[in-house]
Parts: C-alpha cells; structure tokens; sequence
C-alpha cells in the first residue's frame, strides 16, 4: 500500500468512523478507496434491461461492506450514515441514487443491502479461530468432492479448486496468492488451461480475484464457499450441450448416481506427468480418486462417481488395467495396493506392471511434459525479472545538466566577474543576480556574447535588469 493511500485512510479513520467499532483492513480500504482492483465486478450483464453493470458492481461492493459492518457490530442507521453522508468511494453510487431520485429511494436500496448482508451472516457460521476455518475447508472439500465435474473443462476446474485448497489448508485462510504458472504446476496442466479454467470459476462465483499481484508477488484470490449443483452442465464446458463439448451437457446419463471422490487421492497424483492431457487425463484421474475413495465399483456406478460418460469409463479403465493399477473381477473394479504411489499389480491383462509414475508415463507417451512445462514457466519467469530490472533501470533518476541561466563556479570569479572559460578573458557587463542567475547591464543588452557561452537551442538563456 502506497504512502498516499495509507494517509488518505487514516485520515477518513478520523472522520465518521470514530466513533464506530472498526471495519477489517481490506473492508476499510474498499470503503474508503473503492473496488481499485475491481474484485467485485461482474461483467457487463443485464437482468431484465434494469440493472446495469455498474448498479451490480456497486451492489457488490455495498454488500460486501454491509456484511463486515455486521460482523464487527454496526447497526442499519451507522451504515446509512457512512454510506449516504460520508465522503468514501464506496458510497458514490448510493449517493447518485440520492441525488437523482431522493433520499428515501436511497435509503432503500442501501437497507435492502444491509438486510441481505445481516441474513447472509447469520445463516453462516462465524470463522473466529483456525480450527473454525478448517472446519468449514473440510465441508467446503465434501462439497466439491459430490459435486459432478463432467466433460474435459469440468476436470480441469476440480483440479483447480482442489489445488487451491491445498493452498488454503497452509495459510489458514480462504484468502491465498498464487500466480497462474504456480497453479499451472500444481494442476499439471498449461498456463493458458489454467487462465481459462480461473475464469470459468470467477463466472459460477466460486472464485473471487482480490488483487493483480505485484512483480514479485502472484495474485490473491479468495475461495467462496458455494458450490451450485448444476456445475458441470451448464458452465464446465465452454461449448455446452454443442457438438464437440467435451461429451459435456444437459443430460446426465447418470442421474440418480452421486458424484464421490477422494480429493486428497486426487491431489497426490494430479501434478504428474501420467495424468496429462494426452495421458490418463483428468478423467482418469477422477476414476483413480473414485475407487480411491470406494474401492470395487462397477462400470456403471464409476460413470456417477467419476461424472464421465460410458465410452470414457471404459477407454480409462482399459488403460489403467494394462498399467496394472486397477485389476477387474467380475463387473467391479478394484485397484491395485500400491496404486497411489504409480506400482502396479500383475494381473491377467497386464502381465508387466509398471514401477513407478514415471514408468507409467513413459508408456502413456507423457514422459517429460511437466519438467518441459516448468522450463517454460521458469524461462518466462526470467524474462519478466530481466523486464522488471530493465524498466526500473529506465525509470531511475539520472543527473540532470544544470540550466544554463544559472551560474557555475567556474565561470564566475572571486571578485564576481564573469569569464569566458575558454579564454579567461572577462566578460564586460555580465554579472551574477541575487537568485544565482546571470543578469546584464542594460547598455550592455546589445553586446554579442562569447561564441561558447552555453545556450539550449537558439535560446540565450540571459537576464534583463530591471
């Protein structure tokens, strides 16, 4: 946070918030600085032809607010008073609503903000302490994990999420910073599916972007704790119910079954070259998580568990038993004792089992692809370091050549006359100012000046007495 900004904020702490219990830091910074980094936009969508993108946005942020300020204990009248009277960014629009339609129009939309804000707090369980926050990680993990992830675009959204709470469960908080290429590697996927992927969970509201990072620091994200049910077929798969929509759309051919996976099982493996786009893929790494968390499954409960099609369980599951990681008796599938750790089991169809995740990848053709990607990642790391450094190069002060108005030691002698330099010979009529400045005598205005006096351009940078 810049000097400016931290003087700014504790200037308006000493203005209407006083007397008020004190909001968190980055609620008081979205109060008084406004969303700067755009957080709580939504996009430019229209409900109804009513309520524009910067109503929403707004409405956002007005929320947002109103649920801290129910939290650290304000009443409806404190918050109407800091929103409608005070001078905070976060204010601004109620305040246009005021102006253009009065203030009981104003009132009203503030409140209902507030009495949403006052519901959404008490419906949820307050997070006071760690063991609180890990409480609620392991329902939010519960969730995620019966969720039905379907199609390729699904897949890659439970590795994100799953890859996050990873991230979450070391700081303690919904609130962690991660960079793009970092989530890349951990997912085991490209900069660019990943990118997409962060995108298509800020839309379903699962993600919240709280800042762009710094050049040395990735961006802060914060994991909402809302999982809608319909996840997988309305939103996973960019193409939808469309032809080529990576066997994703609105029919569940599975409809009765629950999603079940073992998100930890998941988490392990996803990173490793086996489970790339061209390899097990992210389908293969739903089936192993699935049996991982209900070992003996038949083809038709795994299309439920899993959330893959038919032709996907099938194609999956051959590849695993030539692995020897999943062997087959009868209509169920059981995995391999050593299956997590990528040791096979011989068995009927697989008669050489593999060793570890490496041989596994060498067989699938995937070997190498991560060690290439975060060899690409740390390439592009460097040349945004050697970027950073030749800009703040560029950027720093370089000494300035003094005006040529201004009288230098050397030209100026004891006694106070000017001298030519070159010469030494003395200048009639040329003297210093008080201000340090070279002045001429009026009747000797007319006289040429020495060839290697400094000048700037055509310009005779000279004085005229008074």
């Amino acid at each position: 946070m810049s000097g400016t900004t931290q003087a700014l904020m504790t200037q308006q702490r000493t203005g209407l918030l006083a007397s008020l219990p004190p909001l968190s830091a980055r609620m008081h910074k979205l109060l008084v600085m406004g969303d700067r980094d755009t957080a709580y936009a939504t996009g430019n969508l229209q409900r109804g032809g009513k309520n524009t993108a910067s109503s929403d946005h707004a409405w956002a942020v007005t929320r947002a607010i109103a649920a801290d300020a129910v939290r650290v204990g304000w009443d409806r009248a404190s918050f109407l008073q800091v929103i409608l009277d005070g001078p905070y960014k976060a204010g601004q629009h109620a305040r246009m609503l005021q102006h253009r339609r009065g203030y009981d129009r104003a009132a009203a939309w503030v409140s209902r903000a507030w009495d949403g804000a006052r519901h959404y707090v008490k419906s949820t369980d307050p997070i006071t302490s760690r063991q609180d926050f890990h409480a609620a990680l392991a329902t939010f993990r519960a969730s995620i994990e019966r969720t039905p992830w379907k199609g390729i675009a699904g897949k890659t959204d439970m590795r994100n999420l799953i890859a996050r709470m990873g991230i979450c469960t070391q700081s303690g908080s919904w609130d962690h910073t991660v960079s793009e290429r970092d989530l890349a590697e951990r997912m085991g996927c490209s900069r660019t599916t990943a990118h997409n992927s962060n995108q298509r969970l800020l839309a379903a509201k699962l993600l919240r972007q709280i800042d762009n990072g710094s050049p040395t620091e990735g961006a802060r994200w914060m994991l909402i704790f809302h999982v809608p049910r319909t996840t997988s077929h309305l939103w996973a798969t960019p193409k939808g119910p469309k032809a080529g929509g990576a066997m994703s759309g609105p029919i569940l051919r599975q409809p009765n079954a629950e999603a079940d996976i073992d998100s930890r099982a998941a988490a392990q493996v996803m990173h490793l070259d086996a489970f790339s786009h061209h390899g097990l893929g992210g389908s293969g790494l739903a089936i192993l998580a699935a049996l991982g968390e209900r070992d003996g499954q038949s083809l038709a409960e795994l299309q439920g568990t899993a959330s893959v099609s038919r032709p996907t369980a099938y194609r999956r599951l051959g590849k695993l038993k030539s692995l020897g990681l999943v062997s087959q008796n009868g209509e169920c599938y059981h995995l391999s004792p050593t299956a997590l750790d990528g040791i096979g089991t011989r068995t009927d169809e697989c008669t050489e089992p593999v060793s570890s995740w490496a041989d596994a990848a060498q067989r699938l053709g995937t070997r190498g692809v991560g060690r290439l990607r975060r060899k690409r990642h740390e390439a592009q790391r460097a040349h945004w370091r050697n970027e950073q450094a030749r800009l703040a190069e560029h950027r720093r002060t370089t000494t300035t050549s003094p005006h040529p108005a201004v009288a230098q030691c050397e030209h100026v002698r004891a006694d106070g006359c000017a001298v030519d330099p070159a010469t030494g010979q003395v200048i009639d009529g040329l003297y210093v100012a008080s201000d340090g400045q070279w002045i001429w005598h009026q009747e000797e205005l007319q006289q040429p000046l020495p060839s290697d006096y400094p000048t700037t351009g055509d310009t005779w940078w000279v004085g005229v007495a008074a």
